[in-house]
């Protein structure tokens, strides 16, 4: 897709992020990844338990691509899915910028009245997120545009939408020029703003880029250029902002590209902070005096940390919660039937569709603990089968820890393999202390 392209493109030029992420991987690398669990039983990744020591092997495990998203696996708005609410002490949230149309409106018919006061002849010229336009017409430019389906398959409706490392969302915005004597309209554009966010699981940068698409224009409005610049609160820091002055128009989609870092200490190990960025325009056009006023639209607030047990490296997240799948069909069907019945039947924690988390460990005497509790070495364990525990003993929720939990006999190869797979679920998706996550039962 053409953003996707522009976005990756924009990423090489600038060398910012260099051998660390390829254009390929900028593009296309799926990131929440649940079905990773699913298919990660190969390999030597240890058991959740064992990934508190960082590791060479670990660091380029945690570097490798990861498989395909299931096309069901859908991101959601940021709203529904919060992410850690506890990572930050800094001036960072939601971003709503609808929320701030009403404050633009205000200023700019300050501004109108203040110009009609003193006389003054000048077009008074704003901007603000919102439109007028139709919503059919609105969906007619969405559409004419290729950006990505799972962002776009919303309209311009003004919401981020996340996976685990990336986020985009369409937001519709106008630029009116007004006539302060008259108090007429002399100009109009309506514009899409495409804005779209992604972060790596093994680097402690992450990009944000806008598009600005035309959708209709009329009078003095006609001819106008856009440019602007990325801020970024909170722990992080602006490493390269680009986005000149570019003329607006039914063929031209003015860009912003911008890279930013995390600002938390790389060491003792365990640092984690979020960081805001926000990218902020202005409109300018000869045939009226000044620019008009800035508007900012901030991405989701994204979270680097290097407490990733079982790795040196830094990474950075969005705020979105995971699943972790198993399938019945799969390679581990007696494990992912007996965490359907302990979710069904038991109406333990953790189901996918639910906002009943599970949330992880990592201190591993509280996993032992939790793993003897619900299954203690007195248990007999019939030939070729191990005690199976849920929720799982890497969990807060664990037998110990939590309270209520279900165990079974299950084939003993299955429940090793599927340990390994939830610990790469761990790995892949950077899921620290107390990040919380959902397991899915296909």
């Amino acid at each position: 897709m053409r953003l996707r392209m522009l976005l990756a493109s924009g990423a090489a030029t600038l060398g910012l992020l260099g051998s660390c992420l390829s254009i390929a991987q900028a593009a296309e690398e799926p990131t929440s990844g649940p079905d990773v669990a699913v298919q990660a039983s190969q390999g030597t990744v240890p058991a959740p338990g064992d990934l508190d020591e960082s590791s060479e092997e670990l660091d380029d495990e945690l570097s490798e691509p990861v498989p395909e998203v299931p096309e069901d696996e859908v991101p959601s708005s940021l709203g529904d899915t919060p992410g850690d609410e506890s990572t930050s002490e800094d001036d960072v949230g939601n971003p709503d910028p609808m929320a701030a149309a009403e404050n633009d409106r205000i200023r700019c018919t300050a501004k109108i009245l203040a110009a009609k006061r003193d006389g003054s002849e000048e077009l008074v010229p704003c901007v603000s997120f919102n439109s007028t336009a139709s919503a059919a017409e609105l969906r007619a430019a969405v559409d004419a545009w290729p950006t990505p389906s799972w962002c776009d398959d919303h309209g311009a409706n003004g919401q981020w939408y996340v996976n685990r490392f990336k986020a985009c969302g369409v937001f519709a915005a106008d630029l009116t020029v007004t006539n302060p004597r008259t108090g007429a309209v002399v100009g109009r554009m309506h514009y899409l703003t495409v804005a779209y966010a992604y972060s790596k699981r093994d680097i402690k940068t992450w990009a944000y880029q806008v598009q600005l698409l035309e959708v209709s224009s009329s009078g003095v409005a006609k001819g106008s250029s856009v440019g602007g610049k990325a801020t970024c609160a909170g722990k992080c820091k602006v490493t390269e902002s680009k986005f000149p002055s570019q003329l607006m128009g039914a063929s031209r989609d003015p860009v912003g590209q911008f890279f930013l870092d995390t600002t938390i200490k790389t060491s003792p190990k365990g640092q984690k902070g979020e960081g805001q960025a926000s990218a902020v325009w202005q409109f300018t056009n000869p045939q009226w005096s000044g620019p008009t006023n800035s508007v900012a639209l901030p991405t989701p607030p994204v979270r680097c940390d290097n407490a990733l047990p079982g790795t040196s490296k830094t990474g950075c997240v969005m705020p979105y919660i995971p699943d972790m799948v198993y399938a019945k069909s799969g390679e581990f069907p007696e494990l992912a039937k007996h965490i359907e019945y302990a979710q069904t039947t038991k109406n333990l924690p953790g189901k996918h569709g639910t906002k009943r988390y599970l949330t992880r460990l990592t201190n591993k005497d509280k996993i032992t603990k939790n793993r003897n509790t619900a299954c203690p070495s007195s248990l007999e364990r019939p030939a070729g089968k191990q005690c199976d525990e849920y929720p799982f003993a890497s969990t807060w929720q664990g037998a110990s820890t939590g309270g209520d939990f279900s165990r079974r006999m299950i084939n003993a190869t299955q429940n090793e393999d599927g340990g390994r797979a939830l610990s790469r679920f761990y790995l892949y998706n950077r899921i620290i202390e107390k990040d919380r996550f959902l397991v899915w039962i296909k």
